[in-house]
C-alpha cells in the first residue's frame, strides 16, 4: 500500500511539473516571424549538399525515382546567388513518395547561423509536388527563440536541374512561436 501512495505521489508530482511549464505559454500573445532564403540544393558538384543513400535495388537512386531517399545539409542564403551571405543550414533527408516521381516527402530541420536567430531551429515536414511552381509544407516545431513554434511555408523552385539534381528553392516562411 505505502508503495502505491509513493508512486502515485511521484506521479502527481511529475504530471503537476509538466502542465506548470505548459501552463506558462498559455495566456501569452504567439509572436509571428516572416522570412524569406533561399536553400541550396546541390548534388552534382565538388561539395555536394544532398546525396543519395537508399532506394529500390537495381534501381537508379536520384530525386525523381519512387523510393529514394536523400539526406540533405543544404546552405540556406539570404539571396538567390550560391555565394550570397549564409542564413543556417538544412539538415535532414527527403524521401520520393510518389510512384510517379512527382512527390518528395521532407523531414529536415533549419539550423540558423545568422546573428538574429542564431542557434535556434525550425522543423519542417510535409509533401512536396516540386514539379508544381508553389507549394505549402508545415512547420511543426522549433527551439530557442522558436520555441513552440507552429506555421506554414511556401517553396518556389527559382532553379532547377534535373538531370544533375541541383535546385534552388525560395522559402517564404510563417512562424508562430513564443
Amino acid at each position: 500500500m505505502e508503495t502505491k501512495i509513493v508512486k502515485l505521489s511521484l506521479m502527481f508530482l511529475v504530471a503537476l511539473a509538466t502542465s506548470t511549464e505548459a501552463s506558462k505559454y498559455q495566456f501569452q500573445k504567439p509572436k509571428e516571424t516572416d522570412m524569406v532564403f533561399y536553400m541550396q540544393d546541390w548534388e552534382t558538384t565538388t561539395n555536394p549538399t544532398v546525396f543519395p543513400i537508399a532506394g529500390i535495388p537495381n534501381k537508379r537512386w536520384q530525386v525523381t525515382s519512387f523510393g529514394t531517399v536523400m539526406a540533405i545539409d543544404d546552405k540556406l542564403t539570404v539571396a538567390i546567388e550560391r555565394n550570397s551571405s549564409q542564413f543556417g543550414r538544412a539538415h535532414g533527408i527527403y524521401v520520393n513518395s510518389a510512384l510517379d516521381g512527382a512527390d518528395l516527402h521532407l523531414l529536415m530541420s533549419f539550423v540558423f547561423t545568422n546573428k538574429r536567430y542564431n542557434g535556434s531551429t525550425l522543423e519542417i515536414q510535409g509533401s512536396d509536388r516540386f514539379y508544381q511552381k508553389y507549394r505549402e509544407v508545415s512547420v511543426v516545431s522549433g527551439t530557442g527563440i522558436f520555441r513552440l513554434a507552429r506555421g506554414f511555408a511556401t517553396l518556389e523552385t527559382v532553379y532547377l536541374d534535373i538531370p544533375k539534381s541541383n535546385a534552388i528553392i525560395r522559402w517564404n516562411v510563417t512562424v508562430f512561436h513564443y
